[in-house]
């Protein structure tokens, strides 16, 4: 059975290439049908809000690698709610579905239960 991977992602999308990194490992390894959750927390919530408008910042926008994770069997997403909630992100506001908002020691307990971590 192949080892489960949590990508943590705590870039923003215009930070630099952390965040893009982050969605390209996810979705490679959803092409190869590993479990693969994805946590955003830290100024990576700032990816889950729309209209990123990251040509003008010369990024390539992630809405479409975002809305593309469930066509890659990737049902695992979560945000850290302290992280929205510091940053103004409104939880209804975000643009990927399902979203789970994780609290505190829930954190931890999602990170546990992976066998593999990558931070970005």
């Amino acid at each position: 059975m192949p080892k489960s991977l949590l990508i943590i992602s705590r870039q923003a999308p215009w930070s630099g290439p952390g965040a893009r990194e982050a969605l390209d490992i996810v979705l490679a390894g959803g092409a190869f049908d590993l479990p693969i959750g994805v946590l955003f927390m830290d100024d990576g919530v700032f990816q889950l809000l729309p209209a990123q408008k990251a040509a003008e910042l010369q990024q390539k926008d992630l809405t479409a690698n975002l809305k593309a994770l469930s066509l890659f069997g990737i049902d695992d997403l979560y945000a850290c709610s302290q992280s929205l909630v510091d940053r103004g992100v409104a939880p209804e506001g975000v643009t990927i579905e399902p979203l789970q908002l994780l609290h505190g020691n829930e954190l931890a307990a999602i990170i546990d239960r992976y066998d593999q971590v990558i931070t970005l």
